[in-house]
């Protein structure tokens, strides 16, 4: 009999410990967004190097929340250090209200300390250092005028800001809200654990879902607002680039944003650094690392970590819906500001300009920069628009970590 009542007392421990009766219904609920997640990433291949870690960061935290638990630390007395088999020496002591408690840490959860390095602003950066790494500017160098088609993407930041407040979010939480429209996720992530922690999760999945939605949202707005005869225009070929000017470009890119805006530098100074183990020719093993090992290592961590921040108790909330549909308001409004400036310099230059190159200005690259290829093709086939859209689409790079430096000099 005793050994059946063991038997039992094991079953019902085994099923209070389980799942079964410490998830709720949003865990479940987050469960299968996270396996949809999975599907698009694996099925329609939509942004996978990050998506496809960030779903499963969410699948793993709603299966087992302790997984992102933060280290505790329990005070016992002597009695109970001897009733739970704690041993009492090495451990430090307190004293409250004269009774000697006996401090017994527990560990966090696995998650929980990787995701110090997104808290702590650490992993966003290093993903710059990897893109610095793999970006070659010398469109941008070629044609300067880019960077008006990339900082005119970044309007709709600051129009969604001014939007988010109006919807009863703080300042603070409508600047990390707002940098969804740069198309940038490290950026978008680096601005959010600086301004608004909590909404982590949330606005990293809105951010990458659009990113991963560049060719399905950009086309419609790029055809909307331009005419068959602008989006036929075949633009002249760039100039070379010198090897000196691919140096001196990140250099000094960095020095005038670190004096003008210092909290872009770490952002913009990563990315440059990158850049010029590129350039530089001197440092290829560094190069390499930084866009390979480097690189595919933090993309685990911060995209892991970062969908484990999406827990059901955090996620489902009507500020979620709110954010979601703000992301891509601000995401659509960059892709038709930079549409539209676009038609300003094909007006201003007596029609050398495509202004669909314009839509690249939004900082999802290259995607974003083949959609224009894409779309100008469509109208005429002997049009090769995918160098010149380079341009502003690392432009909208920077332009993305210099309004973030903005945001974060403003509310932070």
């Amino acid at each position: 009999m005793e050994i059946l009542q063991g038997f039992a007392d094991a079953v019902v421990g085994i099923f209070e410990g389980s799942g079964l009766s410490t998830l709720n219904w949003q865990n479940y609920v987050m469960i299968g967004i996270s396996i949809v997640l999975l599907y698009l990433a694996i099925k329609k291949q939509y942004e996978p190097l990050l998506l496809l870690p960030i779903a499963f960061g969410m699948l793993l935290v709603n299966l087992y929340p302790s997984i992102m638990a933060p280290p505790t630390t329990q005070l016992l007395t002597e009695a109970q250090c001897a009733a739970q088999n704690v041993a009492v020496s090495g451990h430090a002591k307190t004293v409250i209200d004269g009774v000697t408690y006996i401090e017994n840490p527990t560990y966090g959860g696995l998650l929980y300390y990787l995701y110090q390095g997104v808290k702590l602003g650490i992993y966003p950066p290093l993903i710059f250092l990897g893109i610095g790494c793999m970006t070659d500017f010398g469109p941008l160098i070629s044609n300067p005028k880019s960077l008006i088609l990339g900082a005119a993407a970044q309007i709709g930041i600051f129009i969604t800001f001014t939007g988010a407040i109006f919807l009863g979010f703080t300042e603070a939480e409508a600047g990390a809200i707002g940098i969804i429209g740069g198309a940038d996720g490290p950026t978008a992530i680096y601005v959010t654990t600086k301004l608004a922690p909590h909404l982590l999760g949330s606005i990293a999945i809105a951010a990458y879902s659009y990113m991963a939605l560049v060719p399905i949202i950009q086309p419609p707005i790029m055809k909307a607002l331009t005419t068959k005869k602008e989006r036929s225009v075949v633009m002249e070929q760039l100039r070379p680039v010198s090897k000196l000017e691919k140096i001196m470009f990140p250099v000094i890119v960095v020095i005038i944003i670190a004096i003008f805006l210092p909290d872009a530098a770490p952002l913009v100074g990563m990315l440059m650094l990158g850049n010029l183990f590129k350039e530089s020719g001197v440092v290829e093993r560094l190069s390499k690392t930084a866009q390979n090992e480097l690189m595919n290592i933090i993309t685990i961590f911060l995209g892991t970590t970062v969908g484990a921040t999406a827990s059901g108790q955090n996620f489902l909330t009507f500020d979620t819906i709110k954010i979601i549909v703000l992301g891509l308001l601000a995401f659509c409004m960059g892709t038709a500001f930079g549409v539209l400036f676009g038609k300003i310099m094909y007006k201003a230059t007596g029609g050398k300009v495509n202004p669909l190159i314009g839509s690249a200005g939004v900082s999802a690259v290259p995607m974003a920069a083949r959609v224009s290829q894409k779309v100008g093709q469509a109208e005429n086939p002997g049009n090769f628009l995918l160098m010149h859209a380079m341009g502003p689409n690392v432009a909208g790079v920077i332009g993305s970590a210099v309004a973030a430096g903005v945001l974060l000099n403003v509310v932070g």
